[in-house]
């Protein structure tokens, strides 16, 4: 019988994520540095990161519930076209990557799973392959994405016709590490 490669979660940090995307939700940028950014007593704000859909894409903000607790990793969804950021609301979230291989399929070598806390979020490069899983319960959050994405999908997973924007494939599967 063989055995499942298992996926630590790591803690989610802006260079161990670098490979993927961007790591939302860092400290504030020091004032008058490169970041756009405020601070005074009431409040701070800064550009954290200028969102792309690609060419002639619409953004979108999707509410997102994510429920699986399933340990096992066995199929990964991709995007072609868009970043797609997403940030807890409620819950941690597990969010498994991989980057694509030179043919577009995922690159299994470079699987990686990251708790994402409430507070941060990340944002994925497009070609990002992913797959998210909660530890209890439900976890809702806020997503970015490209508007005909979504609607490519959603055809594809209701009507099974073929997708243009997006892909899910099957992968081996991968074994999550609980700690």
């Amino acid at each position: 019988m063989a055995v499942m490669p298992q996926l630590n979660i790591r803690k989610l940090e802006p260079n161990a994520f670098a490979d993927y995307g961007f790591m939302l939700g860092g400290p504030v940028p020091e004032m008058g540095g490169l970041t756009p950014a405020f601070s005074n007593e009431a409040t701070d704000f800064w550009q954290e990161h200028v969102f792309s859909t690609g060419q002639g894409g619409e953004t979108e903000i999707l509410w997102v519930n994510y429920r699986s607790q399933e340990k096992r990793i066995s199929s990964l969804e991709v995007h072609v076209l868009t970043e797609q950021a997403i940030i807890p609301l409620t819950a941690s979230i597990i969010h498994i990557v991989a980057l694509s291989a030179s043919d577009g399929s995922p690159d299994l070598s470079s699987v990686a799973a990251f708790e994402v806390p409430v507070g941060q979020g990340v944002c994925m490069r497009p070609g990002c392959w992913h797959a998210t899983r909660v530890q209890g319960g439900q976890a809702t959050c806020v997503m970015l994405t490209r508007r005909s994405t979504t609607a490519d999908l959603i055809s594809h997973l209701t009507s099974d016709s073929d997708a243009s924007e997006s892909r899910i494939v099957g992968v081996p599967e991968h074994v999550l590490v609980f700690e």
